[in-house]
């Protein structure tokens, strides 16, 4: 994709989604504060989600995507933000929370109907979403498909909404902040969370050694080399989060121990 129409296109469409993003989730803030009922709207996820739209929109408009499309470590920077980084932040912004209190009480159930359904259970499972995230970009970068996304324009469109949605529903899967139709173990989402860190640390060390086609070996090696310790850094952020979730998980269920009998 080198043609500037292309460009102005991608910056147009991807600009428009996150500015839809942002605006949305502020009207929605605006009509939750409004209910006196429910309590204020929590400010710092508004951050959250803010700093989440723009940090993911950063890597498909403006000069890091520019930059993105000649040079493999601007590219995996990219990646690191689109697919890892502003997911995170997103999914802490807790939108599907947010929509259930704005929304009238018939379409409210209707949402929370779907996301019992098999459709939302299939894809928001642990599993199915960490083979759509580390699977994909396994797919993305020991084939053609790395090469031919910068030479059609859809292509390009559709990879990247792909990274970012496998990114977002991986992110959810483990952390479960909004309402999800099944919420599984903490011991199971680790394990599963274990292994997607695998699956992207060993992905880093092949891309390493084995550059995809038409990438400079240095250049992939820096690239790898980002991909690697920035997907840690964030990937420590959410096991410290699940962590902390489970903690006071456990926490919680010692205290409803009724009459416990001391030794």
């Amino acid at each position: 994709m080198s043609h500037e129409s292309d460009v102005v296109v991608t910056d147009w469409l991807f600009g428009m989604l996150a500015f839809a993003a942002i605006a949305l989730y502020l009207y929605g803030v605006y009509r939750s504060d409004r209910e006196k009922h429910l309590r204020r709207w929590p400010r710092l996820r508004i951050v959250f989600w803010i700093s989440g739209a723009i940090i993911s929109a950063s890597a498909l408009i403006g000069p890091l995507a520019v930059l993105s499309h000649a040079y493999f470590t601007w590219h995996m920077a990219g990646h690191l933000f689109l697919g890892m980084l502003g997911p995170l932040l997103l999914a802490l912004g807790a939108p599907v929370t947010l929509l259930l209190r704005t929304l009238p009480v018939q379409q409210a159930r209707r949402v929370s109907r779907f996301l019992r359904g098999r459709f939302a259970r299939f894809y928001i499972h642990p599993v199915t979403a960490a083979v759509l995230n580390i699977g994909g970009l396994w797919l993305l970068y020991t084939t053609d498909l790395f090469a031919m996304m910068h030479d059609h324009l859809w292509l390009y469109i559709l990879v990247h909404i792909h990274v970012f949605t496998a990114g977002y529903l991986f992110t959810v899967s483990m952390l479960s902040i909004d309402p999800v139709s099944r919420r599984f173990s903490y011991p199971f989402r680790t394990v599963v969370f274990v292994l997607a860190l695998a699956g992207h640390g060993i992905l880093s060390k092949f891309l390493y050694a084995y550059p995809p086609h038409g990438v400079p070996v240095e250049e992939a090696r820096a690239g790898a080399m980002l991909m690697y310790y920035g997907g840690d850094a964030v990937d420590l952020i959410i096991i410290a989060l699940l962590f902390r979730s489970w903690y006071r998980s456990a926490g919680t269920r010692l205290t409803i121990v009724p009459n416990a009998t001391p030794l």
